[in-house]
């Protein structure tokens, strides 16, 4: 599979171990960097242009490692067509793909290791994307919401106007 991965001073040493690890097992790795580790990097800098990859079809998956996680997956899931989460369990890994169609992991560097984190890893690539129409209904509902305007998406628990 082809795999992007990226990551911040905080999931840079996660981030190489990773990326060796998808080599060994053989995946062809677009590394998105950062390819030092500079602590006064952002990982926006990094995240975005490993989103567009993913969204744009050039790579199948994403990986984004920041220090906690949480900072990558806001950040990824601002590019149209990325449906980013931080994951910390086996179950989410996999559940992400198949029922949500999740297509970037995030996760933190300085809170997992890289036995839990090769886990979760192989666990959300190995995972399907469900063709179930529930799946894909609620998934047709969210990439609404890229496109139209703020209060102009929503079922039955939508806010009144």
């Amino acid at each position: 599979m082809r795999i992007g991965i990226a990551a911040d001073h905080g999931g840079f040493a996660l981030k190489e171990d990773l990326r060796a690890q998808l080599t060994a097992a053989g995946h062809t790795v677009l590394d998105f960097g950062s390819y030092k580790l500079d602590r006064n990097d952002d990982f926006p800098d990094f995240v975005v242009p490993l989103s567009q990859a993913v969204a744009s079809g050039k790579v199948e998956r994403g990986v984004a490692v920041c220090g906690s996680g949480v900072g990558a997956s806001i950040c990824a899931n601002k590019i149209p067509g990325v449906r980013a989460s931080l994951i910390n369990d086996h179950y989410s890994a996999r559940q992400g793909v198949e029922d949500d169609h999740m297509n970037v992991l995030c996760l933190g560097g300085r809170v997992m290791g890289l036995a839990n984190a090769w886990d979760l890893v192989e666990t959300f690539l190995s995972a399907q994307y469900s063709e179930a129409e529930r799946f894909l209904r609620r998934l047709n509902e969210i990439a609404a919401l890229e496109t139209k305007p703020v209060g102009a998406v929503g079922g039955p628990a939508a806010i009144p106007a």
